[in-house]
């Protein structure tokens, strides 16, 4: 009886994230589907577009009476440093296709590279879900995902981390800091200047300030920023996402003071008791490169690793591309960035990083 509608072709299509009742209809989508990320959601794609200045491409199949039966989360990406690239999903750690059948993964895929073609974009990049076909490279080496559930209590939780990562956070908890948790522009103010130091301690760019803003304007209430101070001066700041009743905590950083102070183990465990009063029950840690810092950070805290999957596609003759500050070319220039005056580095580096994706 079903086979006439399984039968139709699938209408594929790019979403009018503009229009409240599309966006509406492809958020149920992506909140039901199994797979999906809040990299996947509208809200994701439309802050991107709006924060960072770049075009949102987001793909949707339908067939017949059934609706939505797919989608695909698409940024277009450009830089002059970096290139031109299609990303799924831009700014985003997960992405990549939700679908309901094989072949619609599929026909979105096809979609997708049709639509690079078009852009002139000579690369695809997809983080995450099915490989969309034989064409495309897989890389399952470079990045680990670090994810866990939440104990019930901070008794619990404290137990859950292993000993010495465990005496961390009591020194943390023992310091003369203080914790708010807000979403008004003195919290982006502040999380800001906190996230642009310690990047740019790390050698690389800053995202733009509108991004951020962006972000939590789009996600509302599941989104926010918890900052830790000390003495009225924050010194570590998280940008966090709720979805799913899973806590993201996504832009994270602190300054010089923060390692002294261990204000990051606190922000850290105080994000988890936040999170579970907010009715979460799960903390995803988000990727690391493999073999770094921030990977043996996670691992201190009791978050076992795993590899996450990503795909890419490059046209004949065109270089893959590499924009991560591990590329061994990319030394020196890293090592320079972190040596700049703060001043200046906020001010070019939401330039080079917009392009970054």
């Amino acid at each position: 009886m079903n086979a006439p509608l399984l039968a139709r072709p699938v209408a594929l299509r790019v979403a009018d994230l503009g229009d409240t009742i599309d966006r509406a209809r492809i958020g149920a989508y992506v909140q039901e589907h199994p797979d999906a990320t809040p990299f996947h959601m509208p809200a994701w794609s439309v802050a991107v577009a709006k924060g960072c200045g770049q075009r949102s491409h987001y793909l949707v199949a339908e067939r017949g009476e059934r609706g939505i039966v797919g989608v695909m989360p698409l940024t277009e990406l450009h830089s002059p440093l970096f290139g031109r690239v299609l990303a799924s999903a831009g700014f985003g750690v997960g992405g990549g296709i939700l679908a309901d059948r094989p072949d619609v993964a599929r026909a979105l895929a096809d979609a997708c590279w049709s639509l690079a073609q078009r852009l002139s974009c000579p690369s695809v990049e997809v983080r995450g879900g099915p490989r969309p076909g034989p064409e495309w490279q897989v890389d399952d080496s470079h990045y680990l995902g670090f994810a866990r559930d939440l104990a019930e209590d901070d008794a619990a939780e404290l137990l859950a981390i292993p000993r010495k990562q465990r005496a961390e956070v009591r020194k943390g908890l023992e310091n003369d800091l203080t914790v708010s948790i807000g979403r008004d522009a003195a919290d982006v103010a502040a999380h800001y200047a906190v996230y642009a130091e310690s990047v740019r301690n790390l050698g690389t760019p800053v995202f733009p300030r509108a991004l951020f803003t962006e972000v939590l304007h789009a996600f509302a209430s599941a989104a926010d920023v918890l900052i830790v101070r000390r003495e009225d001066v924050a010194v570590s700041a998280v940008l966090s996402l709720y979805w799913r009743r899973t806590v993201y905590p996504y832009w994270g950083g602190g300054t010089t003071a923060a390692r002294r102070l261990r204000a990051n183990d606190r922000m850290y465990f105080e994000l988890m008791r936040h999170a579970r009063e907010k009715g979460c029950t799960r903390f995803d840690f988000g990727r690391s490169k493999t073999g770094t810092g921030p990977a043996a950070f996670k691992k201190n805290w009791g978050f076992e690793p795993t590899s996450l999957t990503y795909y890419e596609r490059t046209a004949d003759g065109a270089a893959p591309r590499d924009a991560s500050p591990l590329n061994p070319k990319y030394k020196m220039q890293v090592a320079l960035w972190s040596r700049l005056p703060l001043a200046v580095a906020n001010r070019v580096g939401p330039w080079i990083s917009r392009g970054l994706g």
